[in-house]
C-alpha cells in the first residue's frame, strides 16, 4: 500500500493554518496520531477540538502543534490530492473504454484509469465498484457517503462481465441493494453499445433500476463514442438506434411516474429531434455527462438575447470557433443576432486528431484550432475551457495533444482570445459582445 502524503498545496489566508505558519510544500505528517487515508477522513477528524499536528516543514525540520477551535472550524489546508495514499487504479478493460482508444504521446494523466469511489463522491466521476473491498464498504458507511456516481451499464451480470472485461463486475445488483440498505443515493450512467447493452437489455437494466430506485437520483444514457484510434469495429448509434432509445426511457419514466432517466443531447441530435424542454433534465443532476447542455445553452441564449445591445460603438467581430455538435447550435443562434456593427462568425473544429465521428468541445486539440483558424481574419476568438486541462475547479491553458493558448496566439499576435469558464451558459459571451 502507498504512504500517505498529505502534501499542503495553498493555504487560505488568515485561516488557522496561516497563522500557525504552515506553509505551501509543507507535509502533515499525522493529526491526533492519525495518518488519514484521504480528506473524507480527514474532514472527520479536524472536527475534533483538540488537535495535535505534526507537521514537516519545506526545509525537513518537524513541528509539532497543539490547537484549540470551535467543532465545525476548518484548518484552511488545501491539499495537492483528495487522496492520500494514491488513487485506486482501474482493474477493468471495457469495451468502450475512451482511455484505451487513444494515440501515444499524449501527457502521461490522459492514461491514467481511476476507479475510485472517493473521487466519484469528492468530483463526480464515475466508478464501476470491481475493485470495492470490505474495508471500503466499512468506510463508505461510516463516513454516510453519498451521493455516488455509478458506472451500470447493465444488470445482466454475463454481459457486464463481457463489457467490462472483469468478474468481477457481476454482481453490481447485489452492490445496489447493499447501498439501498445503508441509504447511499446514486447517479447512474449507461454507455450505450449498440448490439450489447441496447433495446431489449436496456430495458431489463432499467426494469432492474426499479428495485432500487429509492436511492437512484438520475440516470444517464449516453452513446459509445468511437475515435479513429478504436482497435475493435463498432456499431454506432444511428437514428433508429436514438429514437429506440429515447422511447424506452420515456417508457420507463412513464412507469415509475417520475423523470429520473435521460439520453444525453447526441441521442437526440442523431434522432433528429429537439432536445427536450427543461422538465426533462430535473435538476440538470446529469449535466457533465452530456444530458441537457444544449437546453441549458438554448434558454440561457433567449435570455441574453433580450440583454443585448442593439448597437456597439465601431465595428468589430467575434468568433466563435467550437465541435461540430454545438456548431450547429451556435449557427442557430447567429441568425437571431442583429446587432449593429456586429459580425457574429461561427467555425466549425472538425476533430482530425480522434477523427470525424468525435464531436464535442471537450475533445479538442490545439492543432484542430489552429488548422481551423489559420489565414482567417480574426479579432476576438472564442473557445470553451473545456478544450483545456482540468485542474480541480480550474483549467490550465494546456490542450489534450500538448499545445498553448500561447501556441493559438502565435497564429495572430493582434486577435484577443477569450475563453468561457461555463460553456453551458451565453452570458459571457453576452458580458463580451456588449463590451465592445
Amino acid at each position: 500500500m502507498k504512504k500517505c502524503e498529505l502534501l499542503v498545496e495553498d493555504v487560505i489566508k488568515n485561516s488557522i493554518a496561516d497563522e500557525l505558519k504552515i506553509k505551501k510544500g509543507d507535509k502533515i505528517l499525522s493529526i491526533n496520531n492519525t495518518i488519514p487515508k484521504d480528506i473524507i477522513e480527514y474532514s472527520y477528524i479536524i472536527n475534533d477540538e483538540e488537535l495535535n499536528i505534526l507537521v514537516e516543514h519545506k526545509n525537513k525540520k518537524l513541528e509539532e502543534i497543539e490547537i484549540e477551535k470551535d467543532f465545525d472550524e476548518d484548518l484552511g489546508i488545501v491539499f495537492s490530492s483528495a487522496v492520500f495514499d494514491g488513487v485506486k487504479k482501474c482493474c477493468n478493460h471495457c469495451i468502450f473504454c475512451f482511455v484505451d482508444q487513444q494515440p501515444k504521446g499524449l501527457r502521461d494523466s490522459l492514461y491514467v484509469k481511476d476507479d475510485d469511489w472517493r473521487l466519484s463522491y469528492i468530483q463526480g466521476t464515475y466508478v464501476t465498484l470491481t475493485n470495492l473491498k470490505e474495508e471500503d464498504w466499512q468506510r463508505i458507511e461510516q463516513y454516510h457517503i453519498s451521493p455516488l456516481f455509478i458506472s451500470v451499464h447493465t444488470t445482466n451480470p454475463e454481459l457486464r462481465e463481457k463489457m467490462t472485461r472483469n468478474p468481477n463486475a457481476k454482481n453490481i445488483m447485489e452492490q445496489l441493494k447493499r447501498f439501498k440498505k445503508i441509504k447511499t443515493k446514486i447517479h447512474a450512467q449507461i454507455v450505450l453499445c449498440p448490439g450489447y447493452n441496447d433495446g431489449k437489455e436496456l430495458k431489463k437494466t432499467l426494469e432492474d433500476l426499479k428495485t432500487v430506485k429509492s436511492i437512484v437520483k438520475s440516470i444517464a444514457v449516453v452513446p459509445l463514442g468511437i475515435s479513429k484510434f478504436r482497435k475493435e469495429k463498432f456499431k454506432k448509434v444511428d437514428k433508429k438506434i436514438a429514437l429506440e432509445t429515447i422511447k424506452i426511457i420515456e417508457e420507463f419514466n412513464s412507469s415509475i411516474k417520475k423523470n429520473i432517466a435521460m439520453a444525453s443531447d447526441e441521442f437526440f441530435i442523431l434522432a433528429g429531434l429537439d432536445v427536450p424542454d427543461k422538465k426533462y433534465y430535473g435538476d440538470f443532476l446529469q449535466i457533465e455527462d452530456g444530458v441537457g447542455a444544449i437546453r441549458l445553452l438554448k434558454d440561457s441564449f433567449k435570455k441574453c438575447l433580450k440583454k443585448m445591445k442593439k448597437k456597439i460603438k465601431s465595428k468589430s467581430k467575434i468568433t466563435i470557433a467550437t465541435a461540430s455538435t454545438p456548431y450547429k447550435l451556435f449557427k442557430e443562434f447567429q441568425k437571431d443576432i442583429k446587432v449593429e456593427n456586429l459580425e457574429f462568425e461561427v467555425l466549425e473544429i472538425k476533430n482530425n486528431f480522434f477523427g470525424k465521428d468525435i464531436n464535442i468541445a471537450g475533445l479538442i486539440t490545439g492543432e484542430d484550432i489552429i488548422e481551423t483558424i489559420k489565414d482567417k481574419n480574426i479579432e476576438n476568438l472564442v473557445i470553451s475551457s473545456v478544450m483545456l486541462k482540468k485542474n480541480g475547479e480550474n483549467y490550465e491553458e494546456v490542450f489534450l495533444d500538448g499545445k498553448t493558448i500561447k501556441d493559438i496566439q502565435k497564429t495572430n499576435k493582434k486577435m484577443k482570445i477569450h475563453i468561457l469558464k461555463n460553456h453551458y451558459n451565453f452570458d459571457e459571451i453576452l458580458n463580451i459582445i456588449n463590451n465592445l
